[in-house]
């Protein structure tokens, strides 16, 4: 059994583990218990959803700009060339490029970058990246808007705080809503954004209820399980 820390054991205490909490009440909660740690911890939410992601028309994907952004700095790559290479860098991308920047991460497997953009004239190249970036979840994809002409505005909302959510293949969703230091007002904010998304895609075919479970931890903290239905209240 993993031994947890007195900061663990003493925000555990400060949780009812069998209550199903309001969103308000769960971040509250959260934000209070075990008292600060030494860094600012990330806040995770973990839903999982009544569908089965081994059939196409139930693989939940979509992405959503947080009202808050994410906390974190996030690391932009643009492969694009010419007049929409030089919108990307005044819209704040990182690294910018095209050949060159292909075979940068090719040859050097040089990834340090948390969202990749591509132009639709540059996949052809950037799809021999396929192995790299694929596995990593940093191959753009016009589904979820990195692979656009607008690079500008791709660029823009990614550094805001637009994230990517995808179900896994245990049919949950896993995404990171802010920093502890947000407090719960801005947290609760940006989680009910998310969740009234994943209402608004919820598949045709999914039937029974489709927010089975929701639970809301920080990187070093137990969960704060919440009442689904607390989200159509939020969501309406």
């Amino acid at each position: 059994m993993a031994k947890h820390s007195k900061r663990y054991r003493a925000a555990a205490q400060q949780i009812e583990h069998e209550r199903r909490y309001p969103i308000d009440a769960a971040l509250g909660v959260l934000v209070a218990a075990g008292g600060p740690a030494k860094f600012d911890e990330s806040v995770d939410i973990a839903i999982r959803l009544g569908v089965d992601p081994r059939q196409a028309d139930q693989n939940v994907r979509g992405t959503v700009v947080l009202p808050h952004g994410t906390g974190k700095s996030i690391r932009v790559v643009v492969f694009a060339k010419g007049d929409k290479a030089k919108e990307a860098e005044e819209a704040g991308a990182d690294v910018v490029g095209a050949d060159d920047l292909v075979k940068k991460i090719q040859e050097e497997q040089w990834l340090e970058f948390d969202t990749a953009i591509a132009t639709p004239d540059l996949m052809g190249q950037v799809g021999r990246l396929g192995k790299v970036l694929g596995p990593r979840g940093l191959m753009p994809n016009p589904k979820v808007g990195t692979v656009t002409f607008d690079v500008a505005k791709a660029v823009r909302e990614v550094k805001a705080g637009k994230v990517e959510f995808r179900v896994d293949k245990a049919g949950i969703v896993h995404v990171a809503i802010g920093k502890r230091s947000f407090g719960p007002e801005r947290l609760t904010e940006n989680m009910r954004a998310l969740l009234s998304t994943l209402v608004r895609v919820k598949p045709a075919s999914s039937k029974g209820q489709y927010l089975q479970s929701i639970a809301v931890s920080t990187t070093m903290g137990p969960a704060v399980r919440i009442d689904p239905l607390d989200v159509h209240v939020g969501a309406a």
